[in-house]
């Protein structure tokens, strides 16, 4: 699936990943591959990416989460989440 982060000053993260995790207004909630398409709001909180790896260009934005390989975050005040047909966008502050 491909996800793309944006905040108003710049591109955080475009690419595949193998799912997210995302700060809800009524708690987390994790977007997989072939998910519903969904719009919803967010909370501020972080933004975890499980990928394999962080292409170069966005890696200084991110966290590696805990020591794992696979898990990444970016933390945000508050967005917006719109996702469908297995391509999703992260609108953050």
């Amino acid at each position: 699936m491909n996800i793309k982060i944006l905040t108003p000053e710049f591109v955080v993260f475009e690419g595949e990943v193998k799912s997210v995790l995302l700060p809800g207004k009524s708690g987390d909630f994790h977007i997989m591959k072939d998910h519903a398409a969904i719009v919803a709001s967010l909370n501020g909180g972080k933004v975890k990416v499980y990928t394999n790896d962080i292409p170069e260009q966005f890696a200084n934005h991110f966290t590696r989460e805990n020591g794992s390989e696979t898990v990444f975050s970016f933390p945000i005040k508050s967005g917006v989440v719109e996702y469908s047909n297995n391509k999703g966008i992260i609108l953050a502050e």
